[in-house]
Parts: C-alpha cells; structure tokens; sequence
C-alpha cells in the first residue's frame, strides 16, 4: 500500500481559499461586448423577449398536456376499476336471484307434474 499523500489533493481539515477578485475583461472582449449592447436596439431585444416566451409557452404547454393526460388516465382507470366492480357485484347479485327462481320454478313444475301423473 503507498503511504504517500498526494499533496495536491485536500484532507478533510485543510481550508480551501477561493479566490474573490471580481472577473475582469480585457478591452477586446468590453470592445465587442459594447458593440453588441450597441448593435441590439429595442426592436431586437422585444423580438428576442417574445421568441424566448413563445418557446417557453410551448415547452411549458407541452409538458401540461403530458401530465393533464397522465392524471386522467390514472383517475379514468380508478374511476372505471370502481365501477366495473360495482356492476359485476349488480350482475352477480341478478343472476344469482335470477337461477333461484329458474330452479324454483323448474322444481315447482316438476313437482306438479309428478303429481298429476300419480
């Protein structure tokens, strides 16, 4: 195993100093970022302003519909999972009285017959 420490790399208990000074520009580029301040006039800037809504409207817009449609469709499943079970307990319940009185009637006639055929 190395022993050695990487005098680069800091240990938990070193302070790291950033530094503060402001950044500056060099003239070159305070030259070019003027001639842009100077060359974007206002009809520009309101064209650059609506486009940057427009674009985020639309993100915005798109990413609404997604999540509207995910939410219905989850409350639409909820909403038909809780009736589809209410109407198989109905159907259940109605055939259920529905085969007692098939056989009730079907045992009844059967009795009538048999007494008649005595």
């Amino acid at each position: 195993m190395n022993n050695q420490i990487d005098s680069s790399i800091p240990v938990l208990t070193e302070i790291i100093h950033f530094d503060t000074e402001p950044i500056t520009t060099n003239s070159a580029d305070h030259a070019i970022l003027s001639a842009l301040a100077e060359d974007i006039n206002e009809d520009k800037w309101q064209h650059l302003e609506q486009t940057l809504r427009e674009n985020v409207l639309r993100q915005v817009l798109s990413r609404v519909d997604f999540v509207l449609e995910h939410r219905v469709r989850d409350s639409l499943a909820d909403v038909l999972q809780t009736a589809v079970e209410s109407l198989a307990i109905e159907i259940r319940t109605g055939l259920h009285k529905t085969m007692e009185e098939v056989i009730t009637r079907a045992v009844t006639q059967e009795i009538t017959k048999a007494k008649i055929t005595k």
